[in-house]
């Protein structure tokens, strides 16, 4: 990481804190507005996605603020993500939600899940009835064609296991850079992360405090008295001290808070000093999946237990 940013295996540069964009209420002005105050902050890496309806938002706060000349295009990193409706035509999803964004193109398109639907589901949490067999091959095909259009500068994966990993690789001409996952220091992900960085694919944190103030989400990150002692003593709060463990693991961190309070202290973990010993506490913390993998899967939502085979035991 030089300069608060990651080098990724497709050439480019991507900006190690991100400002995640979903929001349960999906308010297009406080969407927004929380966008124009990160810009403001410093934050340069945005993600958003189909399903979270964020898209529309996120793309005019941020070409206001091109034509605003308040910052340039290339210094913005943009990442949205494929769902599984869109598997049968991955250039079409893009192309709609460059629309949504009335964007050229994306800096990151992601595979949301190594889950396909039915091109006319549309919810969050899909029916059983709405699932389709995957051929990743085929979907891969299509992200890699999405590349080749100029439609976005590089493609990556999300929820992927390290099975999963191995599985695209055998077929993909062109290997994923990125793969976002669930990551906090009580789900620290050391088989993937030790399989992506076999293959240079870097793994980026979603829920990196363990999801705070989300109905599914939990305290125990931030609460953690490990973490809290550690952060007194750095002069720091537990979400700086939770998210500077991410990073010193080479990861980027995507955080979801729309307070600006919030969002400044989040920003500020790039400057605060862990030590080895720091590293190692936080590292014997139990280990728990808080939010396993946004809101598709969790453990009382019992349509989704016939997805574990999806998984192995890091995701």
């Amino acid at each position: 990481m030089k300069n608060n940013q990651v080098r990724l295996n497709c050439g480019i540069t991507m900006p190690v804190i991100g400002l995640g964009t979903y929001s349960f209420q999906n308010d297009r002005k406080t969407t927004q507005q929380a966008v124009h105050m990160a810009l403001k902050m410093g934050y340069r890496h945005f993600d958003t996605a189909k399903i979270y309806g964020s898209e529309p938002a996120l793309g005019s706060a941020l070409t206001e603020a091109i034509l605003d000349g308040k910052v340039e295009r290339e210094d913005i990193f943009v990442t949205s993500k494929l769902w599984g409706s869109d598997h049968h035509d991955p250039v079409s999803g893009l192309k709609q939600t460059l629309k949504n964004m009335g964007m050229e193109h994306l800096d990151m398109y992601l595979v949301h899940w190594p889950v396909k639907l039915k091109p006319w589901a549309c919810n969050p949490i899909p029916n059983e009835d709405e699932f389709e067999d995957l051929d990743l091959e085929t979907t891969w095909a299509g992200m890699e064609k999405c590349l080749d259009l100029g439609l976005c500068r590089c493609i990556g994966v999300s929820n992927f296991s390290s099975r999963k990993i191995e599985q695209l690789l055998d077929f993909a001409s062109v290997p994923p850079a990125v793969n976002q996952v669930e990551m906090h220091p009580m789900w620290r992900q050391t088989k993937l992360r030790g399989a992506c960085g076999d293959h240079n694919i870097h793994v980026s944190a979603y829920s990196p405090l363990g999801g705070p103030g989300n109905s599914w989400g939990s305290t125990l990150v931030v609460d953690s008295p490990i973490i809290k002692s550690i952060a007194l003593q750095r002069k720091a709060t537990p979400a700086q001290v939770a998210l500077r463990w991410g990073l010193s693991k080479g990861s980027s961190v995507i955080v979801k808070s729309f307070n600006p309070e919030r969002m400044k202290e989040n920003i500020g973990a790039v400057d605060l000093k862990l030590d080895d010993g720091d590293l190692m506490e936080i590292d014997k913390l139990e280990e728990r999946k808080i939010m396993r993998g946004e809101s598709l899967v969790n453990e009382t939502t019992s349509p989704y237990r016939t997805l574990e085979d999806l998984w192995d035991d890091e995701i």
